[in-house]
């Protein structure tokens, strides 16, 4: 018995929001947009669409594919930055929605890292109880909701969309899909990258409100910095531990926050340019969305062959990273 992947599935809103759009509604233009970020445009979940159903979304397509039905999945683990509520988790939401009434549900909080940081979890639990048949991950934002439209530093840079995974154990299958995990986190860097106000720290009042203390707050730089040099040690690290050398990876597949630092991590961790998977430009930073969304992406173009090796890896607030080796499973 082994744990593999059985379906994946993504989902992102009708509305795309363009560079050119983001013009009208606060200082900036397209070329600055392009050539600090990679980004051309962003998908924007409608007013009355919650994180959980662009959740469910995805969650279905990966359902269908694994020709599971919603009643029989047995946990189900979800990764945001926007979660629904402060409590209960969202992944009981999404529970509902699917009309399942089996599942144990919980919410894993790593911001951008959330995805790397679920799988692990899920590994974890179904490698201990090998009861735990299929583990439904889900990871799913709007971050249209808690960005600040008058800060053109960070409004430029997200967008909202939602990815899926069906994870299996299966007597039929002999070794796991999994080849190796290293995670972290440095809560020094705590105040770079987080939403100052609406927990029991700094409660919802007039002034936080005035202030825009309930909107992300980034220090870009900073986390530039941070993230790239994060996600090269973190992957060095993973590697060294696991004897795979870079020359043996078919794919990196990494955070979607922004190109130069896609870029900048694959070119020090001497991965060439072909090898990288990139559609930032397409959907701007969704957050702990954004390596499912790639992964799925990737299996529907064809991309992705079996067996090939994946690296994926993430870096978000926190600080919070992680890489993870994968054998891609499917055909």
């Amino acid at each position: 018995m082994a744990i593999t992947i059985i379906g994946t599935g993504s989902y992102v809103p009708d509305k795309v929001m363009t560079n050119f759009d983001l013009e009208k509604m606060v200082k900036t233009n397209d070329e600055w947009i392009r050539t600090r970020t990679g980004i051309v445009e962003r998908r924007i979940a409608a007013p009355d669409q919650q994180v959980s159903d662009l959740g469910v979304e995805a969650a279905l397509k990966a359902l269908k594919m694994g020709d599971t039905a919603a009643a029989d999945i047995d946990a189900i683990i979800f990764a945001s930055t926007s979660e629904e509520y402060t409590f209960p988790a969202t992944a009981c939401a999404i529970q509902h929605k699917l009309c399942n009434t089996k599942a144990f549900c919980f919410d894993v909080q790593a911001a951008c890292t959330g995805f790397i940081f679920s799988l692990e979890t899920a590994r974890c639990y179904m490698t201990a109880n090998p009861q735990l048949k299929k583990v439904l991950l889900i990871a799913a934002e709007k971050m249209s909701s808690v960005v600040d439209w008058s800060d053109r530093d960070t409004c430029v840079l997200f967008g909202d969309a939602a990815s899926a995974m069906l994870l299996a154990n299966v007597d039929s299958v002999e070794q796991d899909c999994f080849a190796g995990t290293k995670l972290g986190s440095n809560g020094a860097f705590l105040e770079k990258l987080l939403i100052p106000a609406g927990g029991s720290g700094l409660p919802a009042t007039h002034q936080t409100v005035d202030q825009h203390m309930h909107f992300l707050k980034m220090d870009g730089p900073a986390i530039f910095r941070l993230a790239v040099s994060s996600m090269v040690e973190c992957s060095r690290q993973l590697m060294h531990e696991t004897g795979i050398s870079a020359s043996e990876i078919d794919w990196m597949v990494a955070h979607q926050a922004n190109s130069r630092i896609i870029t900048a991590t694959a070119e020090r961790l001497e991965i060439p340019e072909q090898k990288v998977f990139m559609n930032v430009q397409s959907y701007g930073n969704t957050c702990a969305a954004t390596i499912g969304l790639a992964l799925d992406e990737m299996y529907h173009q064809g991309l992705l062959k079996k067996n090939q090796l994946l690296l994926l890896t993430a870096v978000g607030g926190g600080l919070t990273w992680g890489s993870i080796f994968m054998r891609w499973p499917l055909d």
